[in-house]
């Protein structure tokens, strides 16, 4: 998913190509654990998991490193600002078209500023920076990275807001990628090229090839990486929703399910994931406190056997919504003689575990 090409007449890089293979294949890769997860054909669940959130982390600065290194290689010599439109034309219809799409499947939690509006956004303020001073660059991409750690306000909590990064409640979205610290990675990956194709050494180092066959594969992959993420995903779904409805993947034992969650819900709660949200890390005897009652309720109103908010009645989608509230309350009450009272308890997610 560069944001720009460098092969209209200029020299294409191949160590850059296969840095970008790498990561969409590692996209492919987590999403296919996230949804044989969504389909039940698996217990592991990738967002619970903290390697596999730290892998989703990687990627994603990954491709927003590529970003900026992606600009700097198209247009060092001046601005092309013909074939930067047409590249930035074409993200913004991508992603506009992942909104729909995904407004459709999750209406709920459809992407509203993920990953490709982000490179977007991104590579029209970065293609300024192409050629500023290394001073402004680097000093800049380290504010954007840090700011989201010293401020935070409840004004950044809303759709039309959160895209910039300073929420103090994450919002609930498939996939979210801020201003801050995104913009961040773009301007660190500009300055990256720009001090290797200064010297001879990162000229040899970014022109790196190999006639193996693997890594030819993962390169080819880099140059449609931007194809692959947007076929992916349907392709993925188009296989794993017969299969599902066929194999029936997710009938197990109620009992099984409510001790999954249980398990994933305390995991979550009490041990904290270092993303910037402020809801996580509460004591031990408040999560399970919380726990017992979330588990409970899913329980009580067979939400186990929904695997998405759209398949919910009136009854259980209201149930599923008052979780939260309920239980942080019992949680209160439950562990006021061992807890400190501080934090709040995860919500369920809506796939019923």
């Amino acid at each position: 998913m560069s944001s720009q090409t460098s092969s209209q007449g200029r020299q294409r890089f191949g160590l850059v190509d296969f840095v970008r293979g790498a990561a969409i294949l590692g996209v492919v890769l987590y999403h296919l654990i996230w949804d044989l997860r969504l389909f039940q054909f698996t217990r592991h669940d990738p967002i619970f998991d903290p390697l596999w959130l730290a892998f989703a982390k990687v990627l994603l600065a990954s491709f927003l490193l590529l970003a900026g290194v992606s600009l700097v290689l198209a247009h060092r010599d001046r601005i092309h600002w013909r074939p930067f439109w047409k590249r930035f034309g074409i993200l913004l219809g991508a992603a506009l078209l992942v909104t729909v799409g995904t407004y459709i499947a999750f209406p709920d939690g459809y992407v509203y500023f993920g990953i490709l509006h982000a490179l977007a956004v991104f590579s029209l303020i970065g293609v300024f920076f192409v050629r500023a001073p290394m001073w402004l660059v680097i000093g800049l991409g380290v504010f954007f990275i840090a700011a989201p750690f010293g401020f935070h306000s409840d004004f950044f909590n809303s759709r039309w807001t959160s895209w910039i990064g300073f929420w103090t409640v994450e919002p609930y979205t498939q996939d979210l990628v801020p201003l801050f610290p995104g913009q961040g990675f773009v301007l660190l990956g500009i300055a990256l090229v720009r001090i290797m194709l200064s010297q001879k050494l990162g000229v040899r180092i970014l022109g790196l090839r190999s006639k193996r066959l693997w890594y030819r594969f993962f390169e080819k992959a880099g140059r449609w990486s931007l194809i692959i993420y947007m076929v992916h995903q349907p392709i993925l779904f188009g296989i794993l929703t017969p299969l599902a409805n066929w194999l029936q993947p997710g009938k197990v034992d109620v009992a099984v399910q409510a001790e999954i969650f249980q398990s994933n819900c305390l995991n979550y709660c009490v041990n904290p994931v270092d993303d910037g949200t402020p809801t996580r890390g509460a004591d031990t005897a408040r999560c399970l406190a919380y726990c017992s009652c979330a588990t409970e309720q899913m329980v009580q109103n067979n939400l186990f056997a929904v695997a998405t908010s759209a398949e919910m009645n009136a009854q259980q989608s209201a149930a599923f919504d008052a979780i939260p509230r309920l239980c942080q309350a019992m949680a209160g009450a439950g562990a006021s003689d061992g807890g400190n009272g501080e934090g709040e308890m995860p919500a369920p997610d809506d796939s019923g575990s």
